[in-house]
């Protein structure tokens, strides 16, 4: 079977998930109760589980939203609040259209371990445009550089334990009342920057967790 053959089997595979991730979890923008609670599956850096405050990022890697929002946010927020250990960030998965290549990129993203994985998320995110328009080679680009071979790839984003437990992750999210992408919740609280084309604004989230920084 070629690459190209073993590409779309897989495609529709994912496709039959994501379509119904997609129906569980209607997002709008590309527009909270126990969104900020600890959930299985969590992927986190920063402080350890129990620090003073933790932030949670509901996103998706084909949300042209959360791309904007890492490139203009990210490495500001990682030096102040994660690298300095401030702040426990979590983020979690949820597939926007089109689905079934969002599915595909956080199952690459698992594979590659937690070591790997926020490289993986990030550089997807960072290649958004290609990667929505060209997935396989973007997943195949992105993979090896995480370690991955292109036949690891293909059988990571085949595997339907996998592809379950994204499913789960994602009813999960819409449980928790999420509706849209980028959503920040600092200490179970949802952040928001009313008219902000790109998610919360790094002001209002950094006024939210210095608050909860500053209690006793």
């Amino acid at each position: 079977m070629s690459a190209t053959t073993r590409y779309a089997a897989m495609s529709r595979r994912a496709a039959m998930t994501a379509a119904a991730l997609t129906a569980m979890v209607a997002l709008a923008g590309c527009n909270s109760g126990g969104a900020g609670a600890p959930a299985e599956g969590d992927m986190a850096l920063g402080a350890a589980e129990g620090a003073k405050v933790t932030v949670v990022e509901y996103a998706s890697v084909t949300c042209h939203v959360c791309e904007a929002w890492q490139k203009e946010n990210w490495e500001a927020f990682k030096a102040a609040y994660v690298d300095t250990n401030k702040v426990r960030y979590v983020f979690r998965e949820i597939p926007t259209p089109p689905a079934e290549i969002a599915v595909a990129g956080f199952l690459v993203a698992r594979c590659a371990g937690s070591d790997k994985y926020f490289d993986v998320i990030h550089e997807l995110l960072a290649s958004r445009e290609e990667f929505v328009t060209d997935p396989r080679s973007t997943l195949f680009r992105v993979g090896n550089g995480a370690g991955l071979s292109n036949e690891r790839v293909q059988q990571c984003i085949t595997d339907e334990a996998a592809m379950a437990a994204a499913e789960k992750r994602a009813e999960a999210a819409r449980a928790a009342g999420v509706d849209s992408t980028p959503t920040f919740i600092v200490n179970g609280t949802k952040v928001i920057t009313p008219g902000s084309p790109s998610g919360p604004s790094m002001a209002d989230l950094s006024k939210a967790i210095d608050a909860e920084l500053a209690k006793s």
